[in-house]
């Protein structure tokens, strides 16, 4: 072996050494620091809440504080756009939510940010349930007794929302397009008008959240019929999914995911995978988010890429036969 070939081999072995240093150090030294986790809308709604339980189980499981910071407005995008011009170092994190994840992008064809390519998938974190509801007053007792009702009144059931191109709008789309249905939709100014005009019996139905749908139904003055999710409610389950009711394959739900801008390390990403998945799977996280109408869901980073991409896919579609257009 000759000093030449004998010195090269030395110089490779140690650069592979170093690099496998600054790898393992990478992964030691983080966090250094508290941690921003953005949620792209205002306190007191669903995201606030799943962030903020998310944000105290995350920090303790880091040994650094992670902080809540708000950035609503524009349906999710400033924080969402915020995230993703981000420093790529594990600092920054978005809790994103389907509309930022799924149908935003399905809807909005110049948004800042491409979605997934501009971010780093981390995990899922939970899911709520949407529920389809009627008033008392309109004679259908189960998804398939409504879904004869609408065949026989073309045209005449109206389906309340809160805003077009909302969940619960195109929950509905979705329902007729897989049920071969003809409903009115009735846009409100958020998801509680809308709520409420089912109640009041201006409008007939809603896809709506089980949570605030829950005491309604539980007095009386809304009829569950159905969950939208592929597997019964923990929040409501006595009501049937609407899959098993004969729409197979229907499924809706709002999901709870975190991002990291792309770019971020994967033993960064790798990290904190799986610190959100011991956290989440803990028996006090999962009763907090049952309480408040959530359940526990965590995955890979790939899973969430994977569901990312089918989502965007399926809303495309449906928004495209139902002609939506972008307000």
């Amino acid at each position: 072996m000759t000093n030449k070939f004998r010195y090269t081999r030395i110089v490779g072995l140690l650069l592979a050494l170093a690099c496998c240093a600054s790898t393992d150090a990478l992964a030691q030294a983080y966090p250094a620091k508290p941690v921003r986790l953005v949620l792209p809308f205002p306190p007191g709604g669903g995201t606030d809440v799943v962030g903020r339980l998310l944000a105290q189980k995350l920090g303790q499981a880091l040994g650094q504080q992670v902080i809540v910071d708000n950035r609503a407005g524009a349906g999710g995008r400033i924080g969402t756009d915020l995230v993703a011009k981000s420093p790529p170092d594990g600092y920054t994190l978005l809790l994103a939510t389907s509309s930022v994840m799924g149908t935003g992008p399905a809807l909005y064809k110049k948004l800042p940010f491409d979605m997934p390519k501009d971010f780093a998938p981390v995990s899922l974190v939970a899911y709520t349930a949407y529920v389809l509801v009627t008033h008392p007053s309109v004679p259908a007792k189960s998804v398939k007794e409504l879904v004869a009702l609408a065949k026989s009144k073309p045209g005449r059931l109206t389906y309340a929302s809160s805003g077009a191109g909302g969940a619960a709008h195109l929950s509905g789309e979705l329902f007729s397009s897989m049920a071969g249905v003809k409903m009115i939709h009735v846009a409100y100014k958020g998801s509680s008008p809308g709520m409420f005009s089912v109640v009041s019996g201006e409008t007939d139905l809603m896809f709506n959240n089980a949570l605030p749908a829950l005491p309604q139904v539980k007095n009386g003055r809304l009829r569950a019929l159905g969950v939208t999710t592929p597997q019964r409610s923990a929040v409501l389950p006595e009501v049937p999914t609407i899959a098993e009711s004969g729409l197979k394959g229907f499924e809706v739900q709002q999901n709870y995911g975190v991002l990291a801008p792309a770019g971020t390390p994967r033993e960064i990403v790798t990290q904190l995978n799986q610190e959100i998945g011991k956290v989440m799977r803990t028996e006090d996280a999962k009763s907090k988010l049952l309480a408040d109408g959530s359940e526990a869901k965590v995955s890979t980073p790939e899973g969430l890429e994977k569901m990312i991409v089918a989502e965007i896919a399926k809303w495309s579609k449906v928004i495209k036969q139902a002609g939506i257009k972008e307000e």
